[in-house]
């Protein structure tokens, strides 16, 4: 009931599903063995370079869209993924694309800036990103006093309606044939985490979802988790409390190293070991943490040599042309 009530939720394509699943039996033997290793390719989304965005983008576009919005406000970092796509989605839908960056402009724009750039998103610098909030609710402000209809999207469409985008792509790695017991998946403001649990335990799997945190604390993380599960709930009419105590969510904080953004020794070796193994690439951000944490479970025998463990990889390599 609850799934196909999803069905019926709008939302608009951005890129080609599904993305492809793959095995990776070189970074599996370069490991030892262990467990069988599949990616679930994100990161190959043919839209405006992909990512995971581009799976929570469609249900609030849609929204926004329905509203009669002409504008569309987000905030990142200078380098931020979600940016780029929100900028790239409302491109594609006819809606001016505002940003607020935390930081300070660049001389000279690379990666994901230079596309914001390209696209023509119009960028607002503030000095923290604290400061981001405030500024786009000023902003959306001074749009409707000006006869506009701002739309607000939150850092990382991760809302409910955003993160529906990940229930539905546990229907579609499930179509490929893949049933994981572990999902591992560079996570932060919690969307993908959210919508992967909830997915999940919809469709009656006991998989393991194990977010790999690229900044905040895991009890804060599997908090704003929890809320946004129970907002999916919501959303497709069941007991949204009970979905989020069912979820099975694991957050790993150990992988931040000296902050966001910042390389460690493991995101390096994975970075390394994910293009020469496999010919995937991985940015320091999110990717090659998570994929860091993932190998050194491998490694620690923390997953069972019968299991079937998927990196779902979320896109970022943008992040690696900075």
């Amino acid at each position: 009931m609850s799934l196909a009530r999803l069905a019926s939720i709008p939302s608009v394509p951005l890129g080609q599903l599904p993305t492809p699943v793959e095995r990776m039996d070189r970074l599996r033997e370069a490991l030892g063995g262990g467990p069988a290793l599949f990616v679930k390719r994100d990161d190959a989304i043919p839209f405006a370079f992909g990512g995971n965005k581009l799976r929570k983008l469609p249900y609030v576009i849609a929204e926004a869209l329905a509203e009669g919005a002409d504008t569309l406000i987000t905030c990142g970092g200078i380098q931020s993924n979600h940016a780029r796509a929100t900028t790239a989605a409302a491109v594609k839908y006819g809606l001016a694309p505002v940003l607020v960056a935390n930081g300070v402009a660049p001389e000279k724009a690379s990666a994901n800036a230079l596309l914001d750039q390209l696209m023509g998103a119009e960028v607002h610098y503030v000095s923290s990103r604290e400061a981001r909030v405030p500024a786009m609710a000023m902003l959306a402000e001074g749009f409707r006093d000006a006869g506009r209809k701002p739309y607000i999207v939150p850092l990382g469409a991760s809302t409910p309606l955003g993160a529906l985008g990940y229930v539905r792509a546990v229907s579609e790695l499930l179509e490929q044939g893949v049933r994981p017991d572990v999902i591992v998946h560079a996570c932060s403001s919690g969307g993908t985490t959210a919508g992967l649990a909830a997915g999940c335990t919809l469709h009656g799997l006991h998989t393991r979802i194990i977010g790999v945190s690229a900044d905040d604390p895991a009890v804060q993380v599997i908090e704003i988790v929890r809320r946004t599960v129970a907002g999916i709930g919501a959303l497709l009419e069941v007991d949204g409390e009970d979905l989020a105590r069912r979820a099975a969510v694991e957050v790993d904080d150990t992988q931040v190293g000296e902050g966001y953004g910042i390389p460690t020794e493991r995101s390096r070796e994975a970075q390394r070991l994910a293009a020469r193994k496999e010919a995937i690439f991985v940015d320091h951000t999110y990717t090659a943490k998570a994929l860091g944490a993932l190998i050194a479970w491998v490694r620690e025998e923390r997953f069972r040599a019968n299991e079937t463990v998927v990196f779902w990889h979320t896109g970022g390599q943008v992040g690696l042309f900075a």
